[in-house]
C-alpha cells in the first residue's frame, strides 16, 4: 500500500487516468471508460481544455453527466458525476504538472502535523490489489484499531459527519487550502494561481457553481482531502493549548475521543464552525455519543453484521431462512455497510445450492425486496438473482426477470441500478431486450447517446475522441448468465468501508 500523495508527478497522472480512478464503482465488464481517455489524453496531450474551446463551457448545462443511485428505495438518492473527459483530463494535466504537484505535496506536509488524525489520505495498491482493497485496509489499520486502542486513554466518543460534503464543499475554498486564505483572496482573480485553476475547472462542468463537486472519483476525494486537510488545520490552529483529546478523521467522518462529554462537545462546536466556513455542516441526526470507547468505536450494524456472520446457519439450515434473516437484518440496517457486507458474503456462497428448490420464486421474491428496500445492495443481489434463476427451469426463468425488472422499476431515480438490470436479464441464455431511459443502457444497446455536452469543444478531432460508443468494449449479450463474485469487486471490497 503507497500513498498517492508519495508518488512522483507522473506516477499519480498515471492514476488519475485509470478507468477506475475516473469512476470508482462497479460497472458491468463490458462498459469502460478507459478507451475513451485514452482517446481524449492522446488528443489533449498536455494541453487544458481552453486550448480546445469555442465557447465557455460553464456557460452550458449538461457539460457532466450526472448518473443516479437511489439510496433507500424511495426519494432519497446519490448523484454519481462523470465529469466532462475533457475538463477532467486537463484538470490531470494541471495537478499532475511537476511544480503543482510538490506544492500539494508540501501542503499535504503541513495538514499532517496537527490535531486531527486523517486516516483517509488516497492510497494505491503496490501488489495485487486493487487500489479500493487497500483504502479498505488503510480504514481498517487505521480508524477502528485505532479507536480501539484509546479505549485506554479515554471514556468518551463522539461521532459526527458532514451533510452531503461533496454537494456542499464550496469551490473557492480550495484556493484557501492551497495557498492560504490571505494570498488566496489576495490573488483571487489570477488564472495563474493552482487554486484558482482547479477552481475553474471544476466549476466548468457544473454551469459555473461555487458550490459543490462532482461525486464518483478519485480525483474529487482528493481534491474533497485538500480541503478537509485544511480544515483540519484550521481546527488545529483554534485547539492550541492541552491535548486531553483525540480527533481522528476518515474523509467526512469525525471521531473525538475525551474524558468528558463538555470537552467532547466544545471540540465538536470548533469543527463545526471550522466546517461551515468551506460551506460544510454537521448532520444532526449521525450526532451521537457513547460513554464506552469499545462499543462506541464499532458502528452498530458492524456489531450486527458480526453476530449474522454465518446468517445462523447453525438453526436456519434452508437458504430461505438465511434469506428472511438476510432481509430482516436490511430492515433493522438499510443500507448499511454490514448488510452490503453480508450480502456480498452471501452471493459467494449461494452457489453451494445446485438442485432447483421448490421455494425457488419465494427466495427470488424474498432477495429481490432486500435490494428494493436498500438498492446500494443491488450488484451483488443481482448476482445472488442470477445464480437462483439460473437453476430454475428454462420456462420459467424469463418470467422470474420479468417480475424482478418490474418491482425494481418502481424504485425512482436509479440509472445506475439499471445498468445491472440491463447485465443480468441481457446474457443471451436470457435473451430479455432490456429497455431502458439510462444513457448508458442504451448505448450498449447501439443507440446513439449523448452523456456531455460537447457543444463548447472546437477540436474535431477532440469531438471525435469522445464517441461514446468506445465505453462497450464487448456485448452483454455474450456474458455469462451468472454473475460471478469477482464482477463486483468494487462493491464487495467497498462494503469493509463502514
Amino acid at each position: 500500500m503507497k500513498r498517492l500523495i508519495d508518488l512522483t508527478n507522473n506516477e499519480a497522472k498515471q492514476h488519475f487516468l485509470k478507468c477506475s480512478s475516473y469512476f470508482n464503482a462497479d460497472l458491468p465488464k463490458y462498459i469502460s471508460f478507459q478507451p475513451l481517455l485514452t482517446s481524449v489524453s492522446q488528443v489533449m496531450n498536455e494541453g487544458g481544455f481552453y486550448q480546445f474551446k469555442s465557447t465557455n463551457p460553464s456557460e452550458l448545462s449538461g457539460v457532466n453527466y450526472n448518473l443516479i443511485a437511489n439510496k433507500d428505495g424511495k426519494l432519497a438518492w446519490r448523484p454519481y458525476e462523470l465529469m466532462h473527459p475533457v475538463i477532467y483530463v486537463s484538470l490531470v494535466n494541471v495537478i499532475c504538472d511537476d511544480k503543482n504537484w510538490n506544492l500539494i505535496k508540501d501542503r499535504f506536509t503541513e495538514f499532517e502535523n496537527g490535531f486531527v488524525d486523517c486516516c483517509s489520505a488516497p492510497v494505491m495498491s503496490v501488489d495485487n490489489q486493487s487500489d479500493v482493497a487497500s483504502q479498505v485496509m488503510n480504514w481498517w489499520q487505521k480508524v477502528e484499531q485505532r479507536s480501539l486502542t484509546f479505549s485506554l486513554e479515554f471514556s468518551h466518543v463522539l461521532h459526527t459527519d458532514v451533510t452531503d460534503c461533496y454537494g456542499s464543499l464550496y469551490t473557492h475554498s480550495i484556493s484557501w487550502a492551497l495557498h492560504g486564505v490571505e494570498e488566496a483572496k489576495k490573488n483571487r482573480r489570477s488564472k495563474s494561481l493552482l487554486g484558482n485553476k482547479i477552481d475553474s475547472h471544476i466549476r466548468a462542468g457544473r454551469y459555473g457553481q461555487t458550490n459543490g463537486i462532482s461525486q464518483g472519483s478519485v480525483l474529487m476525494d482528493f481534491i474533497a482531502e485538500i480541503v478537509l486537510g485544511f480544515v483540519d488545520l484550521e481546527i488545529t490552529q483554534e485547539l492550541r493549548g492541552k491535548r486531553d483529546f483525540r480527533i481522528l478523521r476518515y474523509r467526512d467522518d469525525y471521531r473525538i475521543f475525551a474524558n468528558s462529554d463538555d470537552r467532547a462537545e466544545e471540540i465538536l462546536k470548533i469543527i463545526s464552525d471550522k466546517l461551515r466556513v468551506v460551506g460544510m455542516r454537521l448532520g444532526v441526526s449521525k450526532t451521537y455519543s457513547c460513554r464506552n470507547v469499545v462499543e462506541g468505536s464499532i458502528k452498530p450494524d458492524k456489531l450486527a453484521g458480526i453476530e449474522l456472520q454465518d446468517l445462523g446457519t447453525t438453526n436456519a439450515k434452508t437458504i430461505q431462512k438465511q434469506l428472511l434473516r438476510l432481509h430482516s437484518f436490511g430492515q433493522r440496517y438499510p443500507n448499511s455497510g454490514g448488510l452490503r457486507r453480508i450480502v456480498s458474503e452471501f452471493h459467494a456462497d449461494i452457489s453451494k445450492q445446485t438442485e432447483t428448490p421448490d421455494d425457488l420464486e419465494v427466495q427470488v421474491a424474498i432477495a429481490t425486496d432486500i435490494a428494493f428496500v436498500s438498492p446500494a445492495t443491488f450488484p451483488a443481489i443481482a448476482g445472488i438473482l442470477s445464480y437462483l434463476i439460473s437453476i430454475a427451469p428454462a420456462s420459467e426463468k424469463v418470467q422470474l426477470w420479468e417480475k424482478v425488472r418490474n418491482k425494481m422499476a418502481r424504485v425512482p431515480y436509479n440509472g445506475y441500478l439499471e445498468i445491472w438490470l440491463q447485465r443480468v436479464t441481457q446474457p443471451a441464455k436470457i435473451n430479455i431486450q432490456f429497455s431502458s431511459d439510462e444513457a448508458i443502457c442504451k448505448i450498449v444497446n447501439g443507440s446513439k447517446e449523448k452523456l456531455w455536452e460537447n457543444d463548447w469543444i472546437s477540436s474535431q478531432d477532440l469531438v471525435r475522441a469522445l464517441d461514446v460508443s468506445q465505453i462497450v468494449i464487448s456485448s452483454a449479450e455474450d456474458e455469462s448468465e451468472v454473475v460471478q463474485p469477482a464482477e463486483i469487486q468494487l462493491f464487495t471490497q467497498n462494503a469493509w468501508t463502514y
